[in-house]
């Protein structure tokens, strides 16, 4: 049997909406994209969707974050560091508010997925 198409940026660790305990595996991954103490909420636990929006929130505020860390960081540091460190910090920025973006854009996917949308590949 071949496995259920998926959309592109559908998270690895996620099974497929089809797949028997799919939703375990979203709401899963989904706290990974939350800080920590969202784990202690009842309601973040028996209501996916909920978790979702919650992910979604955290995602887009580490998102600002990093890139407001972007606009900074060389005047922040400079002449505290040496400008390789700068540079190396930048870089850092770059590919965590990428990997945020990727992150929050695969929320939206799982998140259309718990509210029952089917993802139809196009041709």
């Amino acid at each position: 049997m071949s496995r259920p198409a998926l959309p592109p940026g559908w998270p690895a660790e996620v099974r497929p909406p089809q797949a028997a305990d799919w939703e375990r595996s979203a709401i899963s991954w989904l706290f990974d994209q939350c800080p920590p103490d969202y784990r202690a909420y009842d309601v973040l636990r028996s209501q996916p969707l909920v978790l979702a929006r919650f992910a979604a929130t955290a995602l887009d505020a580490a998102v600002a974050a990093a890139s407001e860390g972007l606009r900074t960081i060389r005047t922040e540091l400079r002449d505290r560091v040496p400008p390789e460190t700068v540079d190396a910090a930048v870089a850092a920025y770059e590919r965590e508010r990428h990997r945020l973006r990727a992150a929050r854009h695969a929320v939206e996917l799982v998140e259309g997925a718990l509210r029952g949308e089917r993802w139809v590949p196009r041709l």
